[in-house]
């Protein structure tokens, strides 16, 4: 009897228990909202608009998420930096160009090109970052172990962070928005604020972009021999340290992107901005599985989601006050269910043991 006592796996207990539970409360909860009204009364048009919400904000995570999984699919290494990357073609894009295109009235009358510059401006500052915190923070720990990286990479974070901080100071930044990118535009007899549609068309765009880019392109080839073997790629004629530049110049732009589009939403912008959003990109880049850049779309989105629908469906349902403060207890909870479940990931694939 002692020994089959012994031989219980304890930890595998408690974490099926933990499983069980978390999935009882959230039927128990979606069940006691949907069918017997407890809390806030939402009409579908309600439920509707939190989804679209859910899936704009997911777009900016799955943008900000494909720098954290390109860069560990090629290097194996979290780059917590990445988040700077975003917030420095954010920032310096609002402060050097879109406040002076607003001021003049041209954002006004020319919207479309001057979203355009603005976009240019921002990918231009993240890649320029990034390729400088790539050649002389990460280059020359390329051999070191995995911890030594890591701890640079937040060292990187907090310089880039305090280097904007001391160029533009510490004060929210108005974004300016063009007016016909205010209000809202009617959609199959549904109304959806105009910045979200162009969040999300426009994140379409640049995930199929980057997927053809990567699948179909030489430079793309090359990036995933990268990734699978770096010295039988430099054996084959492949020039490592270009190629490794390329991801984390690509992983930054997508960074600039997700900057401006940020800016559009939420209309500010600050020097600590890239913090909470790369925390949650990094998320959504485990969540769908890190190293996949279809799992970092998909993560990001699915992340976006539950963080619109979880408060009002499940938590309103088990009684919770302020339900709509606590998205982030949603969203980790669901990452640690989904670890539990499947630690590679939604779609990511186990690693080989030289990479594990």
């Amino acid at each position: 009897m002692s020994q089959r006592f012994k031989e219980i796996d304890f930890i595998g207990v408690f974490l099926w228990v933990f499983r069980a539970v978390i999935i009882v409360l959230v039927i128990y909860g979606t069940v006691a909202k949907l069918f017997l009204g407890v809390g806030n009364t939402y009409t579908v048009e309600t439920w509707i608009d939190f989804f679209v919400s859910g899936l704009s904000q997911g777009s900016l995570y799955a943008l900000i998420a494909l720098g954290y999984t390109m860069v560990y699919g090629i290097l194996f290494m979290i780059n917590f930096a990445h988040g700077e990357f975003f917030m420095s073609g954010a920032i310096t894009s609002t402060v050097l160009v879109a406040t002076y295109l607003s001021a003049s009235g041209f954002m006004d009358s020319q919207p479309v090109i001057s979203l355009l510059v603005i976009t240019a401006v921002a990918i231009t500052t993240s890649i320029s970052v990034a390729l400088l915190t790539e050649r002389i923070a990460y280059r020359p720990l390329r051999r070191a172990p995995r911890l030594v990286p890591l701890i640079t990479a937040i060292g990187a974070s907090f310089f880039w962070q305090y280097f904007f901080r001391g160029l533009f100071g510490s004060a929210l930044i108005p974004f300016p928005v063009p007016e016909a990118l205010q209000g809202r535009w009617t959609i199959l007899g549904l109304e959806f604020l105009r910045t979200r549609v162009v969040v999300m068309a426009t994140t379409i765009v640049a995930l199929v972009s980057l997927y053809l880019f990567i699948q179909r392109t030489k430079t793309g080839k090359a990036i995933r021999a990268v990734a699978e073997d770096k010295d039988v790629a430099a054996l084959m004629g492949i020039n490592v340290d270009r190629t490794v530049s390329i991801t984390f110049a690509i992983g930054a732009a997508m960074a600039g992107v997700a900057g401006v589009l940020w800016g559009l939403v939420f209309r500010q912008v600050h020097f600590y901005m890239g913090f909470v959003p790369g925390i949650k990109a990094f998320t959504a880049a485990v969540f769908g599985g890190i190293g996949s850049i279809p799992g970092a779309a998909l993560g990001g989105l699915l992340l976006g989601v539950i963080e619109a629908v979880g408060p009002p469906l499940f938590l309103e349902g088990l009684g919770i006050a302020g339900a709509h403060q606590l998205k982030d207890v949603i969203a980790f909870t669901m990452l640690v269910l989904v670890l539990i479940f499947r630690p590679q990931g939604l779609i990511g694939e186990k690693l080989a043991e030289k990479k594990a």
